[in-house]
């Protein structure tokens, strides 16, 4: 009884310390991750103070000019010489470091030419039998012909610093250990070649790509001055047609309205209405193309450009203004694109509105349009004569060329089509094309 009364409380108390223990492993766990989080802020407090000098060496070393650097160092050798030599080497040694070192300071302008002294200047010393710590003037003048020479200059200055050493570690090793001293000078030559032929490919390779971007950045300035102009001579092309063909339309307009004002007012109130019209309809056509140099132009979607299916009003139109136009339409055109839809109405709207600026009263026009799979034939055809001028009459009146038949070509070789315009036989105007629709652009072969 008290054994079975027991047991649960020992249940109870077993419990509460499996809680302790795991909220004191928590702890412990959550001490080790802080403390191993100050450990890496101190660490990195440490590296940014040690850094922090090199930081100033830096920036010092990009204030500075290059030449100081040099001058540094033949400084830093002279006083070397001066502190560790006797009186009675000091004026060689300083002499033979001077020769050495102080070339060096134009080793950027004629590396060559300074390497050639630094070189004579060791000979000297080899001959004088003095050894010196200046030595290292040989390798900065091979580094400086390698990084500005090309391979012919880094091999004969290589070949060189070679044979000094060779003659060096003959003259000057201890003990007849010629091995490891010129294994030592030979590595830190190669080292300085090295360096330089890395320095003079990088600085190829940055010469190299900051060319291709000027290129490249030159070239797409051509494209987008050839994009600017190509668009200027659409929009040209769109402003032509549009205001030569209403204009047109409103002049034929108006001369039959003042004609017909006093004889039958009903004509002439319906030709003012039609003036109108079209002059509404000539700034809709303006709104429509300039309206795509702006982003926030809605006039283009409520109005499509016109296409094949515009043609039919295109033809009331030139009748009302005095140009009665017989349409004919063969094959589908749903599957025509709509910038080929609109070169056909605009061929022929040009086409007629020549016809209705240049053939006599009584011209009728005929426009006939052939839709293929891949092409589409444009035919325009008027009955206006038009007679041969004579050779003297032409000598004497010379009519500047307008811009209709040169836009036509432009608009039909955009589609691979040739643009054939000029009189017929038996008299009357023929303008003749064929656009190929999966050219777009080229010339089919």
């Amino acid at each position: 009884m008290t054994e079975a009364a027991a047991e649960p409380g020992h249940a109870h108390r077993n419990q509460a310390p499996v809680r302790v223990r795991v909220r004191a492993r928590w702890a412990r766990t959550a001490a080790r991750l802080t403390g191993y989080a100050d450990l890496a802020c101190a660490r990195a407090a440490r590296a940014a103070r040690a850094a922090r000098p090199l930081r100033v060496a830096a920036r010092w070393r990009s204030r500075l000019p290059p030449t100081a650097w040099d001058a540094l160092l033949a400084t830093l050798l002279l006083l070397n010489v001066a502190t560790t030599r006797a009186p009675h080497e000091l004026s060689v040694a300083a002499a033979l470091t001077a020769a050495l070192t102080l070339p060096l300071l134009w080793r950027r302008r004629a590396p060559r030419t300074v390497f050639a002294a630094v070189a004579a200047a060791a000979l000297v010393q080899w001959l004088a039998d003095v050894q010196l710590p200046a030595d290292v003037a040989l390798l900065v003048a091979l580094y400086t012909v390698a990084a500005n020479s090309g391979r012919r200059g880094t091999l004969v200055a290589g070949a060189a610093v070679e044979a000094g050493a060779v003659l060096a570690c003959l003259r000057w090793s201890t003990d007849g250990a010629f091995l490891t001293p010129f294994v030592a000078v030979t590595a830190l030559a190669v080292a300085a070649a090295v360096l330089g032929v890395n320095v003079r490919t990088t600085r190829a390779y940055l010469a190299a790509l900051e060319e291709r971007a000027a290129r490249l950045e030159h070239e797409q300035e051509q494209q987008a001055r050839l994009a600017v102009a190509e668009e200027r001579a659409r929009i040209t092309r769109e402003m032509h047609d549009i205001v030569t063909h209403n204009l047109s339309v409103m002049v034929a307009l108006t001369d039959a309205a003042v004609y017909a004002q006093h004889r039958s007012p009903d004509k002439a109130t319906t030709a003012m209405l039609q003036i109108s019209e079209t002059g509404r309809q000539a700034l809709t056509d303006m709104r429509r193309s300039l309206g795509v140099l702006r982003t926030d132009e809605p006039d283009a979607r409520r109005h499509p450009l016109p296409g094949i299916a515009q043609l039919a009003a295109l033809a009331d139109q030139m009748g009302a203004a005095g140009l009665p136009t017989g349409l004919d339409v063969h094959g589908g055109h749903a599957h025509i694109p709509a910038t080929a839809q609109l070169t056909v109405y605009r061929l022929v709207q040009e086409a007629l509105t020549n016809t209705l600026k240049h053939a006599p009263a009584g011209t009728r026009a005929t426009v006939r349009i052939h839709c293929a799979a891949a092409t589409v034939t444009v035919d325009v055809t008027d009955t206006g004569p038009h007679p041969p001028q004579p050779a003297a009459a032409t000598a004497a009146v010379v009519v500047p060329p307008g811009h209709g038949i040169p836009g036509m070509r432009e608009r039909s070789a955009a589609y691979g089509g040739t643009l054939h315009a000029g009189p017929l036989p038996d008299g009357g105007w023929r303008v003749h094309t064929r656009l190929h629709l999966d050219s777009a652009g080229a010339p089919p072969a």
